[in-house]
């Protein structure tokens, strides 16, 4: 029965569709797959009977032909940052321990409309902020890839969607939900050997999904292929008028803009993405992906993007404002563990200490600093206007080109507690991603060779605001010229 974990969302399709197994059936193997490899610990929450209940109902769906959803019967993992009616919702906070929303996200509603089985919740970075999934409450993902001459050695899946990245891998669920903040789906998807995508913001409802900084979080997925993510997020996406961020815009046919053809097609290569210090094994890598798309007919053409080097300076001045706002109101007194203090003041504070963990608080403290009185303007505000900046950069070369080709992180996978001791170190794992989260725009990774160890590397492609379709139709092309097939040594 484990031979259905290896299929794709698109064949899985196929196969329900001509009756050659059941949801049901599909959803048990993904069930076992969990319990297999549950030392992985890449979910919270694990939600069997949901799950079945769910499939069931997809498979009697499909009996009366009624019309079917874009994913139904297909297992998903949902990241512990969408709120679940009646399921634990935590963003792997202790804060939020117990707490079970009575409603549910517009991206999980989207995706159950559309046929989608829930198979429970995913760890993360506690409230998204992270890059390892190593500051959740419930304890490290582990990514199921392995050092060839270290097979013991546990590695990061990447964050902070690492549990939902490692879940794909691992063949744990068909695909999953995550969230980019900064790099969030994208390089977890990168260190896991899996695709995943971020929309352009406001592609997505961000209604129901607990915030980290409100101006950049962006729900997207993860999945096994190019095509599975264009199933997802065609299924997640559109307007919500619940969300004043939610753009009133039409949600096209992803998957069909997967077609091969990407002749006559122009893309940029950023020359400040090649950083000082940069392994050849990536720089190798980028080389290699401009070659596929020159033989796939496109042409390649070199684009600056000037403001670069103050990306990540202006996210981690910008982020963390958002956060010591959002954070503000877990307090004790709504909802989570509450501290057991008679003074109000001293509930307040010993709540927050004992809830949040030290990244969120570093996180917290660097915010409230940047936003006090006499430094507003000189960090916050300058901030906002070189993200301007930034984003002018992209739309500048976009004069020139359709999309552009970078690498996606700056090193393979690295072991648990390797950086843990310098978050600077920690933070520029996302140097190649938070600049087109800082402007909005849709990236995608996608695995595209390994590392002398055997680990997977991935290619980021970042297209237009609103155009997915060209980020999928680039990623499709290199997808197949890649041919990426290794895989995790748990599977071998």
């Amino acid at each position: 029965m484990n031979t259905l974990t290896n299929l794709t969302i698109d064949k899985a399709l196929d196969g329900l569709k001509n009756k050659e197994f059941t949801s049901v059936e599909l959803t048990q193997a993904h069930i076992d797959m969990m319990e297999k490899h549950n030392n992985l610990y890449a979910y919270i929450t694990e939600t069997p009977e949901i799950a079945l209940k769910q499939a069931k109902a997809s498979d009697e769906k499909r009996g009366t032909g009624n019309e079917i959803g874009i994913l139904e019967g297909i297992p998903l993992a949902i990241k512990d940052l969408f709120c679940t009616y009646d399921v634990q919702t935590t963003a792997s906070s202790r804060i939020l321990e117990g707490f079970k929303p009575k409603y549910e996200s517009t991206v999980t509603t989207n995706l159950f409309n559309n046929g989608a089985v829930m198979l429970g919740k995913t760890n993360m970075d506690e409230f998204a902020m992270g890059s390892s999934t190593t500051t959740s409450y419930y304890g490290n993902t582990i990514n199921p890839w392995r050092r060839k001459d270290d097979l013991n050695q546990d590695l990061v899946p990447g964050g902070s969607s690492g549990g939902s990245a490692s879940a794909v891998s691992a063949q744990l669920c068909m695909g999953a939900t995550g969230t980019d903040t900064g790099g969030s789906i994208r390089q977890p998807a990168s260190f896991c050997g899996i695709s995943g995508i971020k929309p352009t913001y406001g592609r997505c409802s961000r209604w129901g999904v607990i915030a980290f900084a409100s101006s950049l979080d962006q729900p997207g997925c993860f999945a096994r292929s190019v095509k599975d993510n264009a199933l997802i997020l065609q299924a997640m996406a559109g307007h919500d008028p619940k969300d004043s961020t939610s753009a009133n815009k039409p949600v096209p046919n992803f998957a069909a803009a997967i077609d091969g053809n990407i002749k006559g097609k122009t893309i940029g290569v950023p020359k400040e993405y090649r950083v000082d210090g940069m392994p050849e094994e990536i720089l190798k890598l980028w080389e290699q992906g401009i070659e596929w798309l020159h033989d796939a007919g496109a042409k390649t053409v070199e684009v600056s993007l000037p403001h670069t080097h103050y990306a990540l300076a202006t996210y981690y001045i910008i982020a963390p404002a958002e956060c010591s706002s959002n954070l503000a109101r877990y307090d004790g007194v709504r909802y989570g563990p509450r501290a057991d203090e008679s003074d109000l003041l001293d509930m307040y504070e010993i709540t927050r200490a004992q809830g949040f963990g030290d990244e969120v608080k570093r996180r917290i403290m660097i915010g409230t600093y940047v936003l006090s009185s006499g430094y507003y303007d000189a960090y916050y505000i300058k901030a906002q206007k070189v993200r301007r900046l930034i984003l002018q950069d992209f739309l500048k070369a976009f004069e020139t080109c359709d999309a552009l080709i970078t690498p996606t992180a700056p090193s393979a996978a690295f072991a648990i507690g390797e950086n843990e001791n310098d978050p600077i170190k920690m933070y520029l794992n996302d140097v190649f991603t938070v600049p087109a989260s800082l402007a909005g725009l849709p990236g995608m990774s996608l695995p595209a060779g390994v590392d002398p160890q055997g680990l997977p590397l991935g290619l980021q492609v970042i297209g237009r605001p609103w155009d997915e379709e060209t980020v999928f139709k680039v990623a499709g092309v290199i997808e197949n010229l890649a041919n990426f097939t290794a895989r995790p040594q748990i599977l071998l």
